[in-house]
């Protein structure tokens, strides 16, 4: 082969190099866990069984509530994140990427349990409570239970009174 052909080869090869890597970094970078800023007040659940306090990250714009825990490899017990809605609506929810099986505690806008569903880890079967509501709370699955958390249970943070008291 001519050295120019050669050279020529190696430019293409080159080139098709960096075009594969560029297409490949947004994907890579969008394999990544969303970890939000932790808020700074806990929310609490008002069980039969008393207080149960979470902390939480806080998803409120739609990349955020799109993204959710998609993912995450681990979060701790008492740690979640509340899916904040601009008002009570009908929501559905899935597991695409989620790779840490959740309890999905659906709220009104009054701050009371709707339903607790399970979401089964990378399943795009929907999750929806049969009813508008303007939260979710996802926790690790069976985190619900253990804490006592029932319908008609009354969930308080911040942003659930503010949230709640806009509308």
């Amino acid at each position: 082969m001519a050295p120019s052909r050669i050279a020529a080869w190696m430019g293409g090869l080159a080139a098709a190099f960096v075009v594969c890597f560029s297409l490949q970094t947004p994907v890579a970078a969008q394999e990544q866990a969303m970890e939000l800023p932790v808020h700074p007040e806990p929310l609490i659940a008002e069980t039969d069984e008393g207080e149960r306090s979470f902390t939480i990250e806080i998803a409120d714009d739609p990349g955020e509530r799109s993204r959710g825990l998609m993912f995450r490899q681990e979060m701790d017990n008492d740690h979640g994140m509340l899916f904040v809605f601009e008002e009570s609506q009908p929501v559905g929810f899935w597991m695409r990427n989620t790779p840490l099986p959740l309890d999905l505690v659906f709220i009104g806008q009054d701050g009371k349990v709707r339903a607790i569903e399970r979401g089964e880890p990378f399943s795009e079967a929907p999750i929806a409570p049969g009813e508008p509501v303007q939260f979710v709370l996802e926790l690790n699955a069976g985190t619900a239970a253990e804490a006592g958390i029932e319908n008609g249970d009354l969930i308080r943070h911040p942003a659930i009174s503010q949230a709640a008291g806009a509308n």
